[in-house]
This record gives structure tokens, sequence and C-alpha cells, in this order.
């Protein structure tokens, strides 16, 4: 009997195989490709290597320096014995006396004359001498031209003239004055400084009166100049100038 139920069994298991299709086995199926991202490449360029440049610095020109050679003043000797004065011309006040080979610098030329102002090594102030009694060594030509101040020379105790007038005849001016009472040894009488005309010519005029006791003078004086004439007048003493008064001078 058991060896029926194992034929049994078997013959089923048999026909159960012979009926059932045989499993094929199963060709595995590659899965989907991944997709790969691929990375966007973010490119870096290499750096550009910039030099540093080194500026070569402009060349500046240095020019040669040629010194310009200092010019001496002028100077003078004296040639003969001559009187130094406190202005420009032979009727200013004695300023010093002057002697041959005495040596000085010049300073100015004179405004209206062709006197120097000099410099002279033996005295401590300057003083105005004639072209005609100094030898010059020197470009006098670019000096600056200047007046003399005449206050600045010493003081004058007994002030200006007193009562100045003038008055005209045809062509000449007459001006008169008061006396100026001085002391013998102060008295040097007065100046007179200004421009006439003369022959249709506009002349600086200068002229002294020794003494105190001279108190007129007449001038020639002509119409025709481009200029009016004028004039000046001072008491001097030996100490210096007063100050001026101015004349109220009559057209022609």
């Amino acid at each position: 009997m058991k060896r029926w139920l194992v034929f049994f069994t078997i013959l089923v298991v048999a026909s159960l195989a012979c009926g059932v299709p045989a499993l094929q086995p199963a060709t595995p199926t590659a899965p989907p490709p991944t997709e790969t991202a691929t990375p966007t490449s973010t490119s870096t360029p290499e750096p550009t290597f910039t030099p540093t440049l080194t500026l070569t610095p402009t060349i500046t020109f240095t020019p040669t320096v040629t010194p310009t050679p200092t010019v001496s003043a002028p100077t003078v000797t004296a040639n003969k014995q001559a009187h130094c004065r406190y202005g420009p011309s032979a009727a200013y006040l004695h300023a010093a006396d002057l002697y041959a080979g005495d040596k000085g610098t010049i300073r100015y030329r004179a405004l209206y004359s062709n006197w120097l102002y000099v410099q002279f090594e033996k005295i401590n102030y300057s003083c105005w001498v004639a072209p005609s009694v100094v030898d010059v060594v020197g470009d006098i030509s670019t000096l600056p031209k200047i007046e003399p101040d005449l206050q600045r020379i010493g003081s004058n105790m007994y002030g200006p003239p007193q009562n100045v007038q003038a008055t005209r005849n045809g062509d000449e001016v007459t001006i008169t004055w008061s006396q100026m009472r001085m002391t013998a040894d102060d008295d040097r009488g007065y100046f007179f400084e200004g421009f006439v005309c003369q022959n249709g010519a506009y002349l600086w005029w200068t002229q002294d009166f020794p003494e105190q006791t001279i108190t007129s003078f007449t001038i020639k004086d002509e119409a025709g100049c481009h200029a009016a004439s004028y004039g000046k007048l001072y008491t001097v003493e030996k100490h210096g100038y007063s100050k001026p008064v101015d004349i109220n001078w009559p057209a022609p």
C-alpha cells in the first residue's frame, strides 16, 4: 500500500511538471542609466601677469649757469682841491674839502645837473661834487637820479624867510623879502631854487645870497616854455636850511 502511495505521489509530481511551462529565467533588465550631471565648468582664467612698470624719470635739463659778474660801483678820485657840497650846484652849502687823490664811490646822479653824489673814503657822509673836479672810473649811466633833501641837513634855528614877494616887469621878475637877523657866525644868507624860461629853454636855477642883508634879486623869465616858472626861497645858516617858502610867481 505504501508503495502505491509513493508511486502515485511521484506520478502527480511528474504530471504537474509536464503541464506547467518551464519558467524562463528572467533576463535582467538594466536599469535606466542614471543621468550624470555634467558639471558646468566655470573656467577660471589663469591670471595674466601684469608687469610692474618702473618709470624712467624725465630728464630735466640743467643748463650750465654762467655766473653774472658783479659790477662794481663807479668810483672817483679827486684831481684838484675842491668843495664837496650839500647839493648838486655851487650855490649849495659847503660840506667838505677835497684834495687831489681823495677817493670815493659814486652813489647817485643829480636830477637836474651833471653833478655826482659821492661817498668819499675820508668822510662819514655823502656829498655832491662837480664832475670836472674828479676822475671817474666805471659806467655812471645806470645810476639813479635824485634830488637833495635839504631838510635832512642839520637844523635851522631861524625859520623861513618872511614877506616874500614877486613882481614882474616885462621879462624880468624881482623877488623881495624881509631880512632874517642872524648872528654873524651863523649867517649864510638865503638860497633860491626854481625853474625859469630863457630863450625858449626851461632852466633849473639855483642861486645863493651869502649875507642876510641881501633881501632882493631880479631874474630873467620869458614866455614860451612848456611849463610854468616857479621858485622857492630858504633861509640859510651854518647848521642848515629852513623850510622853503613857495614864491607866488607872476605869469609872463
